[in-house]
């Protein structure tokens, strides 16, 4: 059994994201956890509030043992990119992408 949790439109590009995902995936979840309580990141606290809440969901809905969860999939995938412009020079734009995530944790009881 599993449980599974999702923000999306979290305004950070997924290339800041998947380093950090790589850091906990696999991981138990008290020690993915910690890990992402002390990554100096913005990454890492998306990444922890979007964990408990799936720990919460497995807990909470479908009755799952906290103890023997561990992280099965963690994802950040391409959200939408909002385009603006700078004044560029001789009168040109240039063009500014700014990029969002859509984050997901899968959490699962370990056999």
């Amino acid at each position: 059994m599993q449980a599974k949790a999702e923000a999306k439109h979290m305004r950070i590009s997924p290339r800041k994201m998947k380093p950090i995902a790589d850091l906990v995936r696999g991981k138990n979840v008290k020690e993915a956890q910690a890990i992402l309580k002390f990554t100096p990141r913005k990454g890492a606290e998306i990444f922890l509030k979007v964990l408990n809440s799936a720990v919460a969901n497995a807990e909470n809905n479908h009755h799952l043992d906290v103890e023997s969860l561990y992280v099965k999939e963690i994802y950040a995938n391409q959200g939408p990119t909002m385009k603006r412009w700078n004044a560029g020079s001789m009168g040109r734009a240039n063009p500014v992408l700014k990029r969002s995530s859509h984050v997901g944790v899968v959490v699962a009881e370990r056999e």
